[in-house]
């Protein structure tokens, strides 16, 4: 029992013994442990502190940048939203659906309108009516496209509209390239003529008293007409009387076109005559201001001429303010005389068989587009300015100004107040209680239009009515023939923007040696001859794609007739701002 109670206490002295050192070594590791536990107690401190100033900051920045009502119902709204946005879709699609089937309508129509004008058998009506029939598909078609194309862009399918034009229909050019300004097509073979085959020792004297250059010619283009009723050469007057015709007119270009001699010069005819030039009968169409409409000077220059003549007569009863339509019969009733040489006075304003005398190609029968046409020097020259300066494609505007400006509508003017209220209301109240004052009112607004009243646009006003036609026409240049001063034709040039684009206004330059555009008149003495000028103006105007004249100007009208012969007339042709009336009228002295 010692021994056990010996080896227990040897083994717990060994036990003892040997523990000392282990405490040791591991009093080390516990210092070692508590400086690592206080290192990561630190930082994990530190770290905590951060987060804890970091995180509200964060918070309030938060709640003070963001609208946290509408996050929640933007989650809550996402259903419903999607469900409006595919009702919009399919509203879109079917609104498609529509305007394509309108589409294919409106083409249909439109195939059956040129069938219909190349068929002969087709029963004739106003061409003029039939032309706007036509632009005014075209504008349908136009705006069926556009609300189309608005309608596929937010799909991203514009593109596919264009592409399946040229697929579906060629006969409007697939719109997208169409050009709204046609020419418009008369036929000329078809229309009312009179054969002119004049006696050879039988004359008409053509006297020619009012207005400028286009007054007289319209006044010939009547006596013509006169001389074909009459079976009557037509005697041009002489240019001390009268312009010189020799040097804007061809002529000879009227006499190839009857193949026969049915207008001579007054020197030839003063030649034939061996210097005996006698008026038989002057029997005048018009007796009131005064016979014939001519004055004593213009009788003195005749006399002066070597033409002497018997006392002025008076056919009828006629007042140059107010001409009666007159026929074929009344002319022949009282102007058909056995005389050799008679003259009728002045017949500018002479009302005879008006729709007649005014269809394209003329009255006359002849072989040739026009009768009365520019000189073949003027022609040429027109061609080369066009080949210069402007091209093919232009616009040309005569916008005249000097004699339009009328300020005062004189004993009109508190109508012109009135109709201009009625005016208003038309285009803001279309009911029918308004049709019969509407209509009075339109009729006094294009009487206004007229010339004895103003066609004097303020420069603003009529920049935006050449912007639309340029517009329409997609023309790159302008033309200007005007009488207008720089100051106003400068304020006209900066109006003239489309799509954000200046459009240039033309105009012919002054003589310049370098140029050889009118190289042709100058070698003959003709630059600088003012009728011939207007004429060559008159000219480029005719050639232009399109033409916007000035209402009450037989200018204008003599170039609407020369487009109309010559097949150069436009659907898209218009007077200035027509429709219209000045939008500022200054008050009567």
């Amino acid at each position: 029992m010692e021994r056990k109670d010996d080896e227990e206490d040897d083994d717990q002295e060994n036990l003892v013994a040997q523990s000392e050192p282990m405490r040791a070594a591991f009093q080390m590791e516990d210092v070692n442990d508590e400086r690592v536990n206080t290192r990561g107690f630190n930082f994990s401190f530190n770290k905590w502190c951060i987060l804890a100033i970091v995180v509200p900051v964060v918070i309030i920045t938060f709640y003070l940048t963001t609208d946290v009502d509408s996050l929640f119902r933007i989650e809550v709204m996402k259903g419903n939203y999607d469900v409006s946005v595919n009702s919009m879709r399919e509203s879109e699609f079917q609104a498609l659906y529509l305007l394509r089937q309108q589409e294919l309508g409106l083409s249909k129509l439109w195939s059956s309108t040129l069938l219909d004008n190349s068929s002969d058998s087709t029963p004739a009506f106003s061409s003029v009516l039939f032309e706007e029939l036509k632009l005014d598909l075209l504008s349908q078609i136009s705006l069926n496209k556009q609300i189309q194309q608005a309608l596929l862009s937010s799909h991203q399918l514009g593109n596919l509209l264009n592409a399946s034009d040229n697929a579906t229909d060629t006969s409007v050019d697939g719109y997208g390239g169409l050009r709204r300004c046609r020419k418009v097509e008369y036929r000329l073979s078809g229309r009312r003529t009179i054969e002119w085959k004049p006696k050879s020792d039988k004359y008409l004297f053509a006297i020619c008293a009012s207005g400028q250059m286009s007054n007289h010619l319209i006044c010939l283009e009547k006596h013509m007409f006169f001389a074909a009723l009459l079976n009557r050469i037509l005697i041009i007057p002489s240019s001390k009387v009268d312009y010189e015709f020799r040097r804007v007119l061809d002529i000879g270009h009227i006499n190839k076109c009857l193949e026969r001699t049915v207008v001579v010069t007054f020197e030839e005819f003063a030649k034939s005559r061996k210097g005996h030039m006698h008026i038989d009968k002057f029997i005048c169409y018009f007796s009131k201001p005064q016979p014939c409409f001519l004055d004593d000077e213009h009788v003195k220059k005749l006399k002066s001429l070597g033409v002497s003549m018997n006392k002025l007569e008076a056919a009828w009863d006629e007042d140059v303010k107010n001409p009666k339509p007159r026929t074929v019969q009344d002319i022949m009733t009282k102007f058909s005389l056995d005389d050799d040489v008679i003259a009728i006075g002045d017949v500018f304003f002479a009302n005879v068989e008006k729709k007649w005398v005014m269809q394209p190609g003329g009255p006359i029968s002849h072989k040739c587009k026009t009768l009365v046409e520019p000189s073949r020097l003027i022609l040429l020259t027109a061609q080369r300015f066009i080949q210069t300066f402007s091209g093919g494609n232009f616009i040309a505007l005569h916008f005249r100004r000097h004699g339009f400006l009328k300020f005062w509508y004189g004993r009109f003017s508190k109508l012109y107040l009135l109709f201009r209220c009625l005016y208003l209301i038309k285009s803001y109240r279309r009911g029918k209680q308004n049709t019969a004052v509407c209509g009075i009112a339109d009729n006094f607004i294009t009487k206004i239009n007229a010339k004895n009243s103003s066609c004097f646009y303020p420069v603003p006003q009529a920049a935006d009515c050449i912007n639309r036609a340029v517009e329409r026409s997609t023309a790159p240049v302008v033309y200007l023939s005007t009488d207008a001063a720089e100051s106003e034709t400068g304020l006209l040039q900066l109006l003239l923007v489309v799509n954000g684009k200046k459009v240039p206004l033309v105009r012919r330059p002054t003589r310049n040696s370098n140029e050889k555009w009118d190289a042709l008149l100058y070698r003959r003495g003709l630059e600088g001859d003012r009728q011939v000028e207007a004429m060559l103006d008159k000219t480029i105007c005719a050639m232009s794609d399109v033409f916007i004249g000035s209402m009450g100007s037989t200018f204008t009208e003599d170039i609407l007739r020369l487009r109309k012969d010559w097949g150069s007339a436009s659907n898209c042709d218009e007077y200035l701002c027509q429709g219209e009336v000045p939008n500022f009228i200054a008050d009567d002295e």
